[in-house]
């Protein structure tokens, strides 16, 4: 147990000091006795604040979370607001100060009230208020306070900085999802799905359904030769059938499309466009499903109906957001290791006093056994070893965020799209429409092949890129405006966003080479860049 002194008890030190060193120099025996008679005073009120604390804890000190289970869900961007309750069971009366929550860096909170005075055998009640800034499964891993003895109804000398390690998981879903999975399930509401009207499809039909631009793959047939002699190149038109959809949601979830504020990189927005085609599909009555892929495949999900799929859709979503896996992830065993040490420490009953320094393998045991307590149950990750499985699972389990490799996954996504549709290619029931969202691939690679094989199957193939951030590195500082640092930025910052835009329609020419359907962005896109106002 560590002490340390107040401001107070500080000052009274010292000025204890002074006073003998200047009554010494000048020989004054009272004087002397009275300096000294204050530190002693101060060495005293050290040995009282332990005992009393000591007894406060021994008596059940203790928090509670006053909370139905171990995980609360709200959308990206919602508050949640958590009550907890601080117990004092012994029969001394303490001030508690400084009341910190130790959440994860992807969460905001803050504790009210700040300071609180808790008389002997009381209670008080205290709220946390987290805000989610990135769809992922993220930890409150406990609340860290500092406690004053305030014998007799006195002033504290000592202060002593205590932890309750008291687990609670925050799941963060989509926006979209999240408000379809809140709206009444009950009754007539239950059947909205599959009383739904049949959505308009392409197809062979009788009803127009648009005039778009000619890309390889399309017949003759459906050629508008007034509309193309209009126009000055070759148009043709898009046809509508009743039916439901079979629709493929494929998400690259490559770590390098994390790069940026937490909620506004690339793949938060991608998550988000994810999320509101799954739910207007499902909306329709189509089936719905969604892949998760990288530079390997991480989430299968097959295509079902109802709110019930919708959920399972949006928690996929929650567990793309993580990087734990060894090919993911900047950490390597030993340093996973050390997280896993200081996380556990305070919720193991001995501390991890009794387990040899270094050894890994008595501490993956250890943590499999705390992981009763963890509020997540996900899957069990990639790692290289047994033991290295069993800490990247507990640090999952308990919502604790590690950083991605710093290195890209680019280079194998590309093959592993490629891969993806010819295993959707030959997947029944066959889907009717495919949307991607994932930056461009490369027009001659391995993709190309795939893509006439399910154009040769008349599955239409929609793809939408990354948006371009209309800030590269965020707001300025005030005393930058007008500097040269400032003029050297936005030319830099100029020559980025030129680059994007370029890469960006370089893009769009290899898309319609290979006869996908690009979705445009809508042109109003509010992007909250903290700093900035909104645009």
């Amino acid at each position: 147990m560590q002490l340390h002194p107040t401001r107070a008890t500080f000052h009274v030190a010292l000025a204890g000091l002074l006073i003998v060193g200047v009554s010494v120099a000048a020989r004054v025996g009272a004087a002397v006795a009275f300096g000294g008679a204050m530190v002693l005073a101060v060495a005293v009120g050290r040995a009282l604040a332990r005992a009393s604390v000591t007894r406060l804890r021994g008596a059940g000190f203790e928090m509670l979370w006053k909370v139905q289970g171990r995980v609360e869900r709200t959308r990206r961007g919602g508050v949640v607001t958590i009550k907890a309750e601080l117990r004092n069971r012994g029969m001394d009366d303490a001030r508690i100060v400084n009341i910190r929550p130790l959440v994860s860096s992807l969460l905001d909170a803050e504790v009210e009230p700040n300071v609180v005075d808790l008389p002997s055998a009381s209670a008080v009640l205290l709220t946390l208020t987290v805000r989610a800034k990135r769809v992922g499964r993220w930890g409150i891993h406990g609340v860290t306070l500092e406690v004053r003895s305030t014998p007799a109804g006195g002033e504290a000398l000592y202060e002593v900085p205590l932890m309750f390690a008291n687990p609670l998981g925050i799941e963060v879903y989509p926006r979209t999802l999240h408000a379809m999975l809140q709206a009444p399930r009950g009754g007539r509401s239950r059947h909205s799905s599959s009383a739904g009207r049949p959505s308009r499809l392409l197809g062979e039909g009788d009803e127009l359904r648009e005039i778009r631009e000619h890309v390889p793959g399309d017949p003759f047939k459906r050629i508008a030769w007034k509309a193309s002699a209009r126009r000055g190149q070759l148009m043709v038109r898009e046809m509508e059938r009743d039916e439901r959809e079979v629709v493929w949601l494929v998400l690259d979830a490559s770590v390098e499309l994390w790069a940026g504020l937490p909620g506004h990189a690339p793949l938060d927005h991608g998550v988000d466009e994810i999320a509101a085609l799954a739910a207007r599909h499902l909306a329709r009555g189509d089936r719905v499903g969604l892949v998760v892929t990288a530079s390997r495949q991480r989430t299968w999900l097959p295509p079902d109906e109802g709110v019930t799929q919708g959920a399972r859709i949006a928690a996929a979503l929650a567990s793309s957001a993580s990087t734990v896996d060894v090919d993911r992830c900047e950490l390597d065993e030993v340093e996973i290791a050390q997280r896993v040490s200081e996380h556990a420490r305070p919720l193991d009953p001995r501390g991890l006093l009794d387990l040899p320094r270094h050894n890994l393998d008595l501490l993956a045991s250890r943590a499999e056994q705390l992981r009763a307590r963890a509020p997540f149950t996900p899957r069990h990750p990639e790692a290289r070893s047994e033991r290295e499985r069993r800490l990247r699972h507990y640090v999952a389990s308990f919502g604790i965020e590690v950083p991605p490799r710093t290195a890209g996954e680019r280079a194998k996504t590309d093959e592993s799209l490629a891969a993806l549709f010819e295993k959707l290619a030959k997947e029944r029931p066959r889907a009717t429409l495919i949307h991607v969202w994932s930056p461009a691939p490369d027009a001659d690679g391995p993709l190309a092949l795939a893509v006439k094989k399910l154009r040769a199957q008349r599955i239409q193939i929609r793809w939408s890129m990354p948006p371009l951030e209309e800030s590269v590195t965020g707001p300025l500082d005030a005393r930058d405006v007008g500097s040269v640092a400032a003029a050297i930025r936005s030319v830099a910052e100029e020559a980025v966003v030129i680059r994007a835009h370029a890469s960006r329609q370089r893009g769009e020419i290899a898309l319609r080479k290979l006869g996908i359907v690009h979705v445009r962005p809508p042109i109003a896109r509010v992007t909250e860049v903290p700093g900035r106002e909104p645009k």
